[in-house]
C-alpha cells in the first residue's frame, strides 16, 4: 500500500516542513537575515530527505541523507555554471528556491545540519 506507515508519516512530515521552509524566505522577526539567507537550507535537506523516504520508504536512511547531502553540494556548485537554459529556471521563485542562484560556500555547512536533522527525523519515523 502506497500510504503505508514510514510513507504516511513522510508524506504528513512533509506537509510540515515544506510551509516551514518557504516561511523562512519571508520571515522577518529576529535573526531575519540568518533564516532567509542560511536556516531555510536546513529545510531544504529535510525536505529532500523526507521526499526520498516518502518514495523509497525501506531505504536506509544514513544513505538518504548523505545522498541528499551529495545532491544538494552538486548543485551549490552548479551555481557557479550561468547557461542561459539554468539562467532562465533559476529567474523563477521555484526555480530559485530549489536550485539557487548563486553559490555561497557559508550554505554547504547548513546542508550538513539540515541532512544530520533529517537523517535523525527518518530514523523517528521509520522506527515507530
Amino acid at each position: 500500500m502506497f500510504l503505508s506507515t514510514p510513507r504516511l508519516r513522510s508524506l504528513i512530515s512533509l506537509l510540515i516542513v515544506t510551509p516551514i521552509g518557504f516561511a523562512s524566505k519571508f520571515y522577518t522577526g529576529p535573526g531575519a537575515w540568518w533564516f532567509n539567507n542560511y536556516g531555510g537550507g536546513i529545510f531544504y535537506e529535510i525536505f529532500w530527505c523526507f521526499v526520498v523516504i516518502l518514495f523509497l520508504p525501506n531505504a536506509s536512511a544514513f544513505r538518504v541523507a548523505c545522498s541528499v547531502l551529495a545532491t544538494t553540494c552538486f548543485l551549490e556548485f552548479l551555481q557557479l555554471w550561468h547557461p542561459p537554459f539554468l539562467e532562465s529556471v533559476r529567474s523563477t521563485f521555484l526555480g530559485s528556491t530549489l536550485i539557487g542562484t548563486t553559490f555561497i560556500w557559508w550554505d554547504l555547512p547548513h546542508y550538513v545540519i539540515g541532512c544530520f536533522a533529517g537523517w535523525l527525523m527518518i530514523k523517528s519515523i521509520v522506527r515507530k
